[in-house]
């Protein structure tokens, strides 16, 4: 049994995740600091599923995780909520920022691993809320190396993303590629992690693994994501907008598939690389392309209603394709995806039409 920490364990990968590393015997500890970039609702609704009784308050219209921390930033550490389903997690409301409650956590808890899969997410987003990212995906993210650095954690395994490819022409994108022009303020960030947690590694002498995530859907996912958001306006009666006129190419992968490839991770310490550090950075995806059509016409089909498409140009910060070569990630960990698209898509749509989804 490990100790871990899960970082963003009210979004869609975190809380996933705590319920199968929970079930399966480890302690594990989840904060979030449950900003309301999309719904604290659905937020509320994970914790739920999860066993913990979701009575916190939420943010002021507007607020964000910069305004969250700032609030904090002198309080004590908020008292741990224990799940009613499993006795071994627990939950805190906490903000990455608040680096004196974050610190005292660290120093109470001496957590085996460390899972940081908080973030300011979105890449539209990023555009207009830069300081979000500096905030949330740069100070964040230096607290937990600090955390693992003065508090001995021998492993952190943490999100990065597809995103970091850019205007990257190489396809399926291999981790050997050169990522040096991401096309958002998002990506940059993600990049950025990456190289702070290979300088921590060489530094300190801990672990680093980097998961870069690919389009990831499935029940409970990110209402600003295309799979939640598509379902909601076709089933009502709206107009989706679909960019690049439906020109795009997407490596869709199940949440379950997703978080059996983490889990596989935060189970194995990297090897030693070339540099003597045990340092790696996966891509974790489905390993192939689907068309942004074929995806909406699956959606369609599962939810029994036609869409009406609004075909509109290329947006910024978008790319044409993602597609994972995710052979590295095969070789060391044994990870192979399992979901098709079509199991996929029906098991989101029945979530989606049931009443666990508290958007629909």
């Amino acid at each position: 049994m490990k100790k871990i920490l899960i970082t963003g364990a009210a979004g869609f990968i975190g809380s996933r995740l705590l319920s199968i590393l929970a079930s399966r015997g480890d302690e594990v500890i989840g904060i979030d600091n449950i900003n309301d970039y999309y719904s604290v609702v659905l937020k509320y609704r994970r914790l739920e599923e999860n066993g913990f009784k979701a009575d916190f308050q939420a943010p002021a219209a507007g607020s964000s995780a910069t305004d969250t921390a700032a609030t904090q930033a002198s309080a004590p550490a908020p008292a741990a909520l224990v799940s009613s389903k499993w006795p071994n997690a627990r939950f805190i409301k906490m903000d990455l920022c608040d680096k004196p409650s974050l610190d005292a956590l660290f120093e109470a808890e001496h957590f085996d691993k460390v899972v940081n899969l908080a973030a300011q997410a979105g890449v539209r987003y990023s555009i207009t809320n830069p300081y979000s990212y500096l905030k949330s995906n740069l100070e964040g993210f230096l607290n937990i190396l600090e955390g693992c650095r003065n508090f001995a954690v021998p492993h952190l395994i943490y999100a990065s993303s597809s995103s970091v490819y850019g205007l990257n022409s190489n396809v399926p994108f291999s981790e050997e590629d050169i990522v040096t022009r991401p096309v958002s303020l998002y990506a940059a960030t993600k990049k950025s992690n990456e190289l702070m947690a290979h300088a921590y590694c060489k530094l300190y002498g801990f672990a680093a693994t980097g998961l870069r995530y690919f389009t990831v859907y499935g029940p409970w996912g990110r209402p600003d994501m295309a799979p939640m958001k598509f379902a909601r306006l076709i089933t009502s009666g709206k107009t989706i907008d679909v960019y690049n006129n439906g020109d795009m190419l997407r490596d869709f992968t199940y949440i379950d598939d997703i978080v059996e490839g983490t889990v596989r991770v935060i189970d194995t310490l990297p090897e030693v690389n070339s540099d003597g550090l045990r340092y790696g950075v996966y891509n974790i995806g489905c390993g192939h392309t689907v068309r942004l059509m074929d995806f909406i016409s699956e959606l369609e089909k599962a939810l029994g209603v036609k869409a009406d498409i609004n075909f509109m140009p290329m947006q910024p910060g978008d790319v044409y394709e993602t597609y994972a070569d995710t052979s590295k990630l095969e070789r060391d960990f044994g990870y192979k995806p399992r979901v098709d698209l079509h199991t996929g898509i029906g098991r989101f749509a029945e979530w989606f039409k049931s009443d666990k989804n508290p958007l629909k």
